[in-house]
């Protein structure tokens, strides 16, 4: 077994390993380079190894710095099966079209600034028609099964409790006249998160490739999360402002309607607030959450039995159009808006920020992972002033 670390070293996105045994050539992951301009450049570079040489990929699970730069692979000659669990398939359905789109509107930005300078336009990585084209090569697989692959190469998905669908990768490939375990880890969840199971204990292996974004320090204690939450909002709304939430589509943002729906149930959340979720992708990826259930944890699965969904929520609206979206810009207190992108780097988030940052009656709550460079990291690093669609704004 021969294996090339081509992403995801000495930063923390862009993931993408390709593997050689006696009889495939295969990738696992095949991610977006996320963060600064000279990290994100990498995404316009020419793959290492020709796609075409490739039998097939697999991948853990839907994040786009794990999946981003699928369409890409396909565009430039790809063309076998990508393996992966039936809820990452289903979340990639709306994810990498929604990438290329973004790719297209990142192109088009760029493009005007160069035909003003009389130099030569760029092409998009992918569009959102070549993200839409690779889908018919999604190939899902039951989790907790051997698979043979190919010849002398056999995998199986378990569950790593990240996001929903998310795996741990074991492969065992033929060596020797012998066989050798390979364990990816993918991204790996937390213990006793809600709605999602535990990550699956691996007993052993030959060789361990782990994700390691938080290997140089210790996860902050949350302790009561959802009472925290009620802390922020408690503050904002006696402020008289607005509570904006950064949050990624996929898993963050089904989070903090858990939070939200379990003080609802308890009667710790004002009925009268407001709640929205602005972002068309968060929107889809919260309809699969309620439709992937055999990937919840036991308690969740109870708590939905009996007739209390966590997505639901008496005062929540999903702001579906973009035109429902700047109406929210007229909204100048109680209310909660948890929009996208989760870094504030792109999106409806932006808007709200624009409308937001500078009044000190409301708050911007981030609850997950910012990037290096990111109009998020800045923000938490506590930068004073920032421009966000060509206006500076006070923070």
């Amino acid at each position: 077994m021969k294996i090339k670390f081509l992403g995801a070293t000495k930063t923390v996105t862009g993931s993408f390993f390709m593997l050689e045994t006696e009889s495939a050539r295969f990738a696992v992951e095949c991610g977006l380079f996320q963060g600064p301009k000279e990290i994100k450049e990498r995404n316009y570079q020419d793959f290492v190894i020709d796609p075409k040489s490739l039998d097939f990929v697999i991948l853990t699970h839907a994040h786009i710095d794990h999946t981003g730069l699928i369409p890409k692979l396909c565009k430039h000659g790809f063309k076998g099966p990508i393996y992966c669990s039936h809820a990452t398939a289903e979340l990639l359905t709306v994810l990498l079209p929604d990438a290329g789109y973004i790719q297209e509107m990142e192109v088009e930005r760029k493009n005007r600034k160069l035909i003003r300078a009389g130099k030569e336009p760029l092409e998009p990585i992918y569009t959102a028609e070549d993200a839409v084209n690779c889908l018919n090569q999604l190939r899902s697989i039951t989790m907790d099964e051997i698979f043979d692959l190919a010849p002398g190469l056999e995998v199986r998905l378990r569950d790593a409790g990240h996001i929903l669908g998310s795996c741990i990768l074991e492969l065992w490939a033929a060596e020797d006249g012998g066989k050798l375990k390979f364990v990816f880890t993918g991204d790996l969840g937390n213990d006793k998160q809600p709605i999602l199971k535990d990550p699956t204990v691996i007993e052993n292996t030959d060789y361990l490739i782990i994700e390691s974004t938080y290997g140089n320090r210790l996860h902050i204690d949350v302790g009561d999360r959802a009472a925290k939450l009620k802390e922020i909002i408690e503050f904002t709304m006696e402020k008289g402002g607005n509570l904006i939430i950064p949050a990624f589509a996929v898993e963050r943002t089904q989070d903090l309607l858990y939070d939200l729906n379990l003080l609802s149930k308890e009667g710790l959340l004002d009925p009268n607030i407001d709640i929205y979720i602005d972002s068309p992708l968060a929107i889809a990826a919260t309809e699969i959450f309620g439709r992937n259930d055999d990937f919840y944890s036991d308690e969740t699965r109870q708590i939905v039995e009996q007739g209390n969904h966590f997505l639901e929520l008496p005062n929540l609206k999903y702001s579906r159009t973009q035109e429902e979206s700047i109406l929210l810009n007229q909204k100048k207190n109680n209310t909660i808006i948890i929009s996208a992108s989760g870094m504030c780097d792109a999106g409806r988030i932006k808007h709200h920020l624009k409308h937001n940052l500078w009044r000190p009656e409301s708050t911007v709550l981030f609850v997950g992972f910012q990037s290096k460079g990111t109009l998020g990291r800045r923000l938490l690093d506590g930068e004073t002033l920032v421009t966000i669609h060509g206006e500076q704004l006070m923070v």
